[in-house]
C-alpha cells in the first residue's frame, strides 16, 4: 500500500505560492486554548505561541495588514451559537468578561488593528472579512492560530473559495493533539493552500523588499 504523499503525488500537491499583497491573520488565540487545566486547553497552540508571535512582528514590521479574530457568544441561551455550541458546548466559555475569552499576551491585537468577532469555525462565515480583504487589496492570507483541525482549516477552506492564496505556518498553527494537527496540515497542502514554516513567510518578506 502506497503511503499518503505517493498517492496524492501528481494529484493533490500543487504549490500555489505568494500572491502581490499578503495579510496576517491571527485566528482566536484566545486563553482558553493555552491555559492548563482549561477544557479547550491544548499543548500544540501553546508550541505554536512563539513562531505566531515572530510572525506577527515581521508582519507589522513590514507594514503588512493584520488582522485578528476571537469568539464571542451571547451568554445564557447562546442563540448565536446555534448548533454549533450543541455540538461542542465547550465553547460556551467564550464570553465577555471570561478571562479564558481573552487574547494571549504573546499576541495581543494593537489598538490599530482590526479585531473580527466571529461565531463559528471560519473566520469567514458571517463576517465582513472578504470585503475587508478585498478593500485593502489582499490577495494573499497568511494563517497562525487554532485550531488546526477546526478554525485554521474551515478559514482555509473559505479562503480559497473567496478568492484568495492560503498559506499556513505549520509552526504558527496548533491543536490538542498532533494526529489531528498533522492530518489536517496535509489535507490542507493538498487541497486549500500552501502549508509552509514561519523562516519561509519571513524570507519571503525579505524578498519583497522587506528585512523584518
Amino acid at each position: 500500500m502506497s503511503t499518503a504523499s505517493d498517492n496524492y503525488a501528481g494529484v493533490w500537491d500543487t504549490r500555489i505560492g505568494f500572491g502581490q499583497r499578503p495579510a496576517l491573520i491571527s485566528i482566536d488565540f484566545m486563553k482558553a486554548y493555552t491555559t492548563d487545566g482549561a477544557d479547550l486547553y491544548a499543548p500544540g497552540v501553546v508550541d505554536a505561541l512563539p513562531q505566531a508571535a515572530r510572525a506577527l512582528a515581521a508582519a507589522r514590521d513590514a507594514g503588512v495588514p493584520v488582522i485578528h479574530t476571537n469568539i464571542r457568544y451571547q451568554p445564557g441561551r447562546f442563540l448565536d451559537g446555534g448548533v454549533w455550541v450543541k455540538k461542542a458546548p465547550v465553547m460556551k466559555a467564550m464570553v465577555a468578561g471570561n478571562p479564558l475569552a481573552e487574547f494571549c499576551d504573546e499576541v495581543i491585537p494593537r489598538d490599530d488593528e482590526l479585531v473580527i468577532t466571529k461565531q463559528y469555525a471560519s473566520a469567514f462565515f458571517g463576517t465582513s472579512l472578504a470585503a475587508t480583504l478585498t478593500a485593502l487589496g489582499v490577495d494573499t492570507l497568511v494563517l497562525v492560530g487554532c485550531s488546526t483541525s477546526g478554525c485554521i482549516r474551515a478559514s482555509a477552506v473559505d479562503g480559497l473559495q473567496h478568492g484568495f492564496r492560503v498559506m499556513v505556518l505549520r509552526d504558527g498553527v496548533g491543536d490538542r493533539h498532533p494526529a489531528p494537527h498533522e492530518a489536517n496540515l496535509f489535507d490542507i497542502n493538498g487541497k486549500y493552500g500552501d502549508v509552509i514554516d514561519t523562516a519561509d513567510f519571513l524570507e519571503h518578506l525579505k524578498q519583497a523588499g522587506t528585512t523584518p
